[in-house]
């Protein structure tokens, strides 16, 4: 299922894009088509829409085409209206930003492009309009997508496509365009068809907000919501928050009855073996992998009141099914929305983003934004006009500037934007798994070999390295085995923030350890590379007489032969037994495809 969202400056044609791409694709009704005399008014459902000629109010779309689901929101443009884009851009998966050719790149496009960002949207596709007002100028097009990709490279965004659309005439929107036989790449549809998606959703951190307890009668007690994150089953231990009692689950149910396992996006009900204190509010979690917990936050907030920010006046903070008492202590500064130069602040006014330190009159039980969109987002709200007045993206916890701090984290004063401006590349961590044997290592150097041709900066790490060095202190138990990967992945994570393209060489043979690394990079910037050599060549090959040892029972606990490999089950490449070259040239192609490297890389 892709969720996308439309987005751009008043009168771009979101939502006449929307109408003509369900009407060529033949989505819509005969009846409604026959009296259509807008294609806009297709989701412009609101009579003051219509005569505005504005969108207003979010329309969501629900269709599927040749076997891909799609949940559309289309949002406003106007400025007035910015948070009602905050609500339909903060699950999409695909942001679609409108551009008017005959005006270019507005304010409000680089305000929802700047938001996209810090909602973590991973794919952006530019799709510049009305090209026939402007003669399908292909001069115009590149300006535009120049203009644009200036702007956006010093953002978090994982992958932008450009594409020249007339919504009004259909070109390039369902069907190629016959004016435009410059350009060669794919139609809107035939984009949001194949695009690759990674997952938003945090599948490693189980959190459970509960909404109510339910009690049918003396014998029954179940703990009813939603799982944020993660995914959790019967018989694992959790812990309460705030409370901190710990039980163990007896049951899980869904709407058909008990289930096996829970999974994120699901509305449930838990029961435990013991009675614990709870309520709506209360944060469930397992045991060994808690959220973090702060009173002070430090967070990204988007203001939507038409009244200024009030610091050290009472808000509601509004985080999953918990209310609490807070007040916006410091404004750090105002993102200025077309330079992104930071400005100082006392405020924040509407419309405006800015950086800010929250101080709670209760703990907040949280992951930090860029790993769980859901733990990591919050609300504002007004507690006389019951007004929602900010949205915030938490990045962590905030210090107390009246306590000793002892640790700073290193904030690096060349940021990874400006290196990958320089280098002319993107950062990213290639992880590369499989089995002892399999030629992780070999394809990595390979690999490198070609991007150092090209004027690449990269960083190599092997398992076997680290084993010498930094983790040479760790045994080859499963616990060890998760350790190993953990100080593995915190040194790809330096590597990667400093520019480089990481080439990480494990076998990781645990699932949730992999991804636990990829966590720990921006999204869509982490690729998992599937070796996937079977265990029968990896036996034949056995470089250093590894598996022979093992067989004899000499090494303990050995992937493939006395201990398990999990196979990844959605790699972003997954290479079989083939010539090296092939495979090379597999990785370069993806990271073209997802575009790490630039024409200027393989010039």
């Amino acid at each position: 299922m892709l969720r996308l969202v439309t987005a751009g400056s008043v009168d771009d044609g979101k939502s006449t894009l929307i109408g003509r791409l369900l009407r060529d694709k033949d989505l819509i009704p005969s009846d409604v088509l026959q009296g259509l005399t807008d294609l806009a008014y297709l989701t412009d459902g609101l009579r003051d829409e219509r005569e505005q000629k504005i969108t207003i109010d979010v329309a969501y779309r629900y269709f599927e085409i040749q076997g891909r689901q799609f949940i559309l929101a289309d949002t406003p443009g106007h400025e007035q209206y910015t948070r009602n884009m905050l609500t339909g851009a903060s699950t999409a998966d695909l942001a679609v930003i409108l551009v008017d050719a005959r005006k270019g790149i507005t304010t409000q496009t680089r305000r929802h492009t700047l938001l996209c960002s810090l909602l973590g949207v991973p794919q952006i596709v530019l799709a510049v309009n009305k090209m026939d007002a402007v003669g399908f100028q292909h001069s115009v097009f590149s300006r535009i997508e120049q203009e644009f990709y200036d702007y956006a490279d010093r953002l978090k965004i994982a992958s932008i496509v450009t594409i020249p659309v007339s919504a009004l005439e259909g070109d390039n929107v369902v069907h190629k365009s016959a004016p435009m036989t410059w350009y060669e790449g794919p139609t809107l549809l035939q984009h949001l068809q194949h695009v690759h998606l990674g997952s938003l959703l945090n599948q490693v951190d189980f959190r459970l907000a509960v909404q109510c307890v339910v009690r049918p009668h003396q014998d029954f007690r179940g703990l009813a919501g939603r799982i944020l994150s993660g995914r959790v089953r019967a018989g694992q231990q959790v812990t309460l928050l705030p409370s901190e009692t710990t039980s163990t689950i007896r049951a899980i149910l869904g709407p058909e009855g008990e289930i096996e396992e829970g999974v994120a996006g699901q509305s449930v009900i838990l029961t435990l073996h013991d009675e614990r204190e709870a309520g709506r509010g209360t944060m469930v979690a397992r045991t060994a992998n808690q959220p973090e917990r702060a009173t002070r936050l430090d967070v990204n907030l988007c203001w939507t009141d038409a009244r200024p920010l009030q610091v050290q006046a009472p808000y509601w903070l509004l985080h999953t099914s918990r209310k609490i008492r807070c007040q916006v202590e410091h404004v750090h500064y105002q993102l200025d929305v077309d330079s992104l130069h930071r400005q100082p602040a006392q405020t924040l006014e509407l419309n405006q983003i800015g950086r800010v330190r929250l101080v709670c009159s209760e703990a907040v039980f949280f992951d930090p934004y860029d790993r769980n969109r859901e733990t990591g987002s919050l609300a504002l709200v007004d507690p006389h006009s019951h007004q929602t007045v900010a949205a915030g993206m938490i990045r962590g916890a905030a210090p107390d500037p009246e306590k000793d701090q002892r640790i700073y984290p290193y904030r690096a004063t060349v940021a990874r934007s400006q290196r990958e401006e320089r280098q002319g590349h993107l950062a990213c961590v290639l992880w590369f798994t499989g089995l002892s044997g399999s030629g992780k290592s070999t394809l990595a150097q390979a690999l490198e070999r070609a991007l150092f041709a090209q004027g690449c900066n990269t960083f190599s790490l092997d398992g076997d390295n680290l084993r010498h060095g930094l983790n040479s202190d760790l045994p080859f138990s499963a616990a060890a085995r998760k350790e190993n990967v953990r100080r593995a992945a915190e040194v790809t994570r330096l590597a990667f923030e400093h520019g480089n393209i990481v080439l990480a060489s494990f076998i990781s043979p645990f699932a949730e350890d992999r991804e636990q690394a990829r966590q720990r990079v921006e999204p869509g910037r982490f690729l998992e590379i599937f070796v996937d050599c079977p265990l029968e060549e990896c036996l034949r090959r056995d470089p250093k007489g590894l598996y022979a040892r093992a067989q004899r029972g000499e090494i303990p606990e050995f992937t493939g032969v006395s201990s398990p490999y999990e196979r990844p089950q959605h790699p972003e490449l997954r290479l079989p037994l083939q010539p090296l070259e092939n495979s090379v040239e597999q990785l370069l192609d993806l990271l073209k495809t997802r575009g790490i490297l630039r024409p200027s890389n393989s010039a």
